[in-house]
């Protein structure tokens, strides 16, 4: 596993952004998209459909973006398959494994800025009310979510190192050192 200091052995062109919700791995995707010139494709665009229902083409969709030969996605929905799609064909997962008080600020400024600005996400979908982030028994209560989905590739990363030998694993632990790589890189 590489950290901000290391040279990548080469440039990728397909690339998976890991991290907790919160962490930045939609603006970091985009920022290594342009930098790079790699599509990005936001993920959460794919899977969600209007309402917040699922989209039922979403695998085919994943399996459409993974099978060209430049791009970046953050690395989500795991458990709904993306893991056997994305992770094969990907060069380079870069990990955003920040601090918690760095995840809680940023999903909360995140999830209070849309909401108050109405900002449309995908396919007509807005932020959900502010006031879900304080309900324990909220079903789509996301700062329960980001506390519950915490340490979940801190566990994951083993067993992606081993079944994904072929992946080049960057582990950024800190938005300045997410910042001097990227000038590293360009």
């Amino acid at each position: 596993m590489l950290s901000a200091d290391d040279p990548l052995p080469s440039r990728p062109s397909r690339v998976l952004i890991a991290g907790v919700t919160g962490s930045g791995k939609t603006t970091l995707a985009r920022r290594l998209g342009a930098m790079w010139n790699l599509r990005h494709v936001e993920i959460d665009a794919l899977f969600h459909g209007p309402d917040w229902t699922p989209r039922p083409t979403f695998l085919d969709d994943v399996r459409a973006f993974a099978s060209e030969e430049r791009w970046v996605t953050e690395w989500q929905y795991t458990s709904k398959g993306t893991d056997g799609i994305l992770a094969p064909r990907a060069q380079l997962a870069i990990w955003l494994d920040y601090p918690y008080r760095v995840v809680r600020s940023r999903l909360v400024r995140r999830t209070i800025s849309r909401q108050v600005l109405r900002t449309e996400l995908w396919n007509g979908n807005r932020e959900r009310g502010i006031q879900n982030m304080f309900r324990r028994d909220a079903e789509d209560n996301i700062l329960l979510w980001q506390t519950r989905t915490l340490h979940k590739w801190t566990e994951r990363m083993p067993e992606v190192q081993t079944r994904h030998p072929h992946l080049t694993i960057v582990r950024l632990t800190h938005p300045r050192k997410t910042e001097r790589w990227l000038r590293a890189q360009a």
